[in-house]
């Protein structure tokens, strides 16, 4: 005949099933923090919008979760919205578009971003249509040449954005994660994917 665990705690006094009671507990406790732990501080991360800096595509109050993970495996890429911490005081963290990649240089000119790819001396026009509207312009007309370790990072509110043309680029080792999706206000919930540039 087998012996339950109705069995075994109808043998315990009062005492010992508060203990067990609470035994049980802090197994629970340790159990779920084994998992959610490693989750929070390792693959994904809240993040709450501060500023006007990238409206229309997100406004402030918004609730935001990064994917830390992706970047272990995969270089950030052109288009990507990403959380890092701010170059002049790490403390901080923006949340910004990634516009030129390691080795490029950027031109920003008559409202227009040109890029020059790694190595070469053309250039060409990036289109953002996808996430900007039309009648925007970049403003400050000035061109960076980028670091080997050095990504262009921009706002699209581009007239209300502390970004890459004042504060310069953003070094990879201070980039947190890429905006997965958005969780807050659940009418605006949204799964972001990559960007697809004309060519």
């Amino acid at each position: 005949m087998g012996f339950t665990d109705k069995d075994f705690l109808d043998n315990l006094t009062p005492t010992q099933k508060v203990l067990q009671f609470f035994w049980d507990l802090l197994k629970v406790v340790c159990i779920s923090l084994a998992i959610i732990i490693p989750v929070r501080y390792f693959l994904i991360q809240p993040f709450y919008v501060k500023g006007a800096s990238m409206e229309p595509s997100f406004y402030d109050h918004e609730y935001l979760i990064i994917n830390e993970i992706n970047y272990r495996f995969s270089e950030p890429d052109r288009g990507d919205i990403i959380v890092f911490k701010y170059p002049k005081d790490p403390s901080q963290f923006f949340i910004k578009r990634i516009i030129g990649l390691p080795g490029e240089k950027i031109e920003i000119t008559g409202g227009q971003i040109y890029i020059y790819p790694k190595g070469e001396n053309t250039k060409f026009l990036l289109e953002e249509s996808g996430y900007l509207d039309e009648d925007v312009k970049t403003s400050n007309s000035k061109s960076w040449k980028l670091g080997a370790n050095e990504f262009y990072v921009m706002g699209d509110n581009r007239d209300y954005s502390l970004d890459s043309r004042s504060f310069g680029p953003v070094y990879r080792e201070l980039i947190v994660g890429k905006v997965w999706f958005r969780g807050w206000p659940f009418w605006r919930f949204t799964l972001f994917s990559n960007v697809q540039y004309e060519t």
